[in-house]
């Protein structure tokens, strides 16, 4: 890397020019850092806003779950199976299901060698189990934190490996070159946040061959989110960028505590803990479940189920399935306007309507899973420290003691499916940039717990291998890079000039822009999206881009890099309401995990009320079997696509073929 400087708008700041810029700080992007450099790519650098912020090091689970292809038993299994049962989920094009299976081992062991505490038998079988929409025991666990562990190896191999590290930068724009086909990504404008109350607000400039974008799902576009709270995301740059995305509609919502980010699946569920709400001011407690679940048998048997269960899927609402629990707290919280808690100190009570719980209402299957766990405590708490101890020292960590205090919960976004759309080397549309991670939109309508950590894993190895294959040249020389990037660099530096110069009065006040868009999100963009509320939300939603860029006043130089952060989340809301809108427009039915009201659909209890009736997808909807493309053309104009499913592809194995490409690099193609 070598490090220059530019004069621009009057202000010279550095640029640092190198072959590859890793923007991210989590598992995916320590991984593709980590794999350049063991095939021989040195010329690189990790730009990071905060180096221990990112979900893969402040996210997790009862037991966090990773995915791979099976490796333990006489059940078989093949990468072929296994690409088939991730592109089962729906809109998910196959040969890409196809190499997060085939790489998923490689990436795997990759982890166990760096020393992820996977665990393995005595015969040393990596041992698996079933997790959600998963018909095989491909699933294992290091525990609780399992993306930490993950983190940390990667990150002690880049420390050693002595990798470049920017921290406290924050990506604000992308830079690239050409049009159309041809338009490739040249590098990357950034603030220094411990310079960004100079004269030159701490502007960065980085000129590269390759950039690879691993920050993470949208987070900052939520007001109910379970994302720890250093992650916001970076989707609008790659859209300013011209990057295409897909399945932007595809979410995962479900169960959280409030008061300390965490997902409350698995264990946390499986103990039976006491649903309540009570007012706004504390008072007037209620079992709330009470009223809608028939008896405690019934209702404790869904408390259970959604343990393994937990991401809302509309599939499992009806019949009194558990996800009916996730409307049923959505209601009382969003519509009613009171707060939810779980008690693990008592049990669930029927309140005069229904039996108080005990473990002989349960359904079998929960009874037994507690009998053979020897979980058959008197309350919550005691069969939770039985069944997973470190699920309760975990919030007691964060000073949470589950035995004495109700932990305040809600529906919260936890996962995107979708994001930007790649080739088979998780390429974009914009060469020479490389979304990994859940910054990339890999997955379908629905995807096995756990695959979310794998897809990050395959997709950085799949560009670090092309990069180091066929983009190992040199940046462009200085001045060529500025005349390529020029326009761009001054239009960046100008929304920050003109933002700090605008005075104040009618005038957009920065986080009051910044809770209107989250809580329009989690109004009518996350788990319950009605079609009049987005097609209403929708146009306010641009407007709020176009007062971002035109009405927003920056108070200082320091406020610059929060300005560009509002700029960025507000164009990725509106686009993500944007691809919901024509979604719905189509006829789009509630699938995957979110819930879409429908006057000729059912109630999924005969208690809830008809603005609660809904329908599924079909088979023959117009969406289904279609992927939808949604990106900003040469203009900023929306544009649209609807794609067919790509098949999962036949490959022919035969090995004298294959090792003829290899021999002959045929193939890493350029044509992913």
């Amino acid at each position: 890397m070598t490090t220059g400087r530019a004069r621009i708008r009057g202000l010279t700041v550095p640029v640092h020019s190198l072959n590859t810029l890793i923007i991210g700080s989590g598992a995916a992007a320590l991984n593709a850092a980590v794999r350049l450099h063991e095939v021989g790519q040195r010329d690189i650098a990790i730009l990071t806003e905060r180096w221990t912020a990112g979900t893969s090091r402040n996210a997790g689970s009862d037991k966090q779950t990773y995915y791979k292809l099976s490796l333990a038993g006489d059940v078989p299994d093949s990468p072929f199976d296994m690409a088939r049962d991730l592109a089962a989920g729906g809109s998910m094009h196959g040969e890409i299901a196809l190499c997060e299976a085939q790489n998923s081992l490689p990436a795997f062991f990759h982890l166990v060698r760096l020393g992820v505490p996977f665990p393995h038998d005595v015969f040393g079988a990596y041992v698996g189990y079933k997790t959600d929409h998963d018909p095989r025991q491909r699933a294992t666990s290091a525990g609780p934190l399992t993306s930490r562990l993950m983190w940390e190896a990667l990150a002690r191999e880049a420390a050693r490996k002595k990798i470049m590290i920017f921290d406290r930068h924050q990506a604000v724009a992308l830079l690239t070159g050409g049009r159309g086909d041809a338009k490739k990504a040249v590098g990357a404008v950034a603030i220094d946040l411990r310079k960004s109350g100079s004269r030159t607000f701490g502007f960065v400039l980085y000129n590269a061959v390759n950039v690879v974008l691993a920050t993470g799902g949208p987070a900052g576009i939520y007001r109910d989110s379970v994302y720890p709270l250093g992650q916001t995301g970076s989707h609008g740059l790659a859209f300013e960028a011209g990057a295409w995305a897909q399945n932007l509609t595809e979410s995962q919502y479900g169960l959280a505590s409030l008061k300390f980010r965490w997902n409350l699946s698995g264990s946390y569920q499986q103990v039976i803990p006491r649903y309540i709400s009570r007012d706004r001011n504390g008072r007037d407690e209620r079992e709330f479940l009470n009223d809608h679940f028939p008896d405690m048998g019934t209702l404790a048997s869904a408390i259970f189920r959604k343990g393994y269960q937990w991401p809302f899927d509309p599939r499992k609402a009806a019949s009194y399935g558990s996800s009916l629990i996730d409307l049923l707290v959505h209601r009382e919280r969003i519509v009613k306007g009171r707060r939810v808690f779980l008690d693990y100190a008592r049990n669930p009570s029927g309140g005069g309507k229904h039996a108080d719980f005990s473990i002989g209402l349960l359904v079998e299957e929960a009874r037994t899973y507690l009998e053979r766990s020897g979980a058959l405590q008197a309350t919550p708490i005691e069969r939770l420290r039985r069944l997973n101890r470190p699920a309760v020292d975990l919030f007691r960590a964060h000073r949470i003691d589950l035995g004495r205090e109700p932990l305040e919960i809600g529906v919260c976004a936890q996962h995107n499916n979708g994001g930007f759309k790649c080739n088979i080397w998780w390429e974009s549309n914009v060469r020479h940039l490389f979304p990994v991670g859940e910054v990339n939109g890999s997955h379908g309508v629905t995807r096995p717990g756990g695959s979310a950590l794998n897809a990050g894993q395959v997709g950085s190895l799949r560009a670090a291998q092309f990069i180091a294959g066929r983009y190992r040249g040199r940046p462009l020389p200085l001045k060529a890079f500025l005349a390529l990037a020029g326009p761009r660099i001054s239009e960046t530096i100008a929304f920050a000039q003109s933002g700090l110069d605008r005075k104040p009065g009618r005038a957009l006040d920065l986080r009051a822009a910044l809770a209107a868009l989250r809580k329009r999100m989690s109004a009518c963009g996350a788990l319950v999206r009605d079609p009049v509320e987005v097609a209403r939300e929708c146009p306010k939603a641009w407007e709020l881009v176009a007062q971002t860029l035109n009405e927003l006043v920056i108070p200082d130089r320091a406020s610059a890099a929060a300005a560009f952060r509002l700029k960025d989340l507000a164009l990725t809301h509106a686009l993500y309401l944007e691809a919901i809108k024509e979604y719905l427009e189509k006829g789009g039915k509630s699938r995957g995990s979110y819930f879409v009201p429908s006057s000729k659909g059912e109630r999924p209890c005969p208690t809830l009320e008809d603005g609660w009736r809904f329908e599924l997808g079909r088979a023959g909807d117009f969406a289904s079997g279609r992927i939808l493309e949604i990106g900003l053309d040469e203009a900023g104009r929306v544009r649209k696509a609807w794609r067919e499913t790509r098949p999962v592809p036949r490959t022919d194995p035969w090995f004298e073929a294959v090792w003829d490409d290899f021999r002959e690099d045929r193939i890493i193609k350029e044509e992913g």
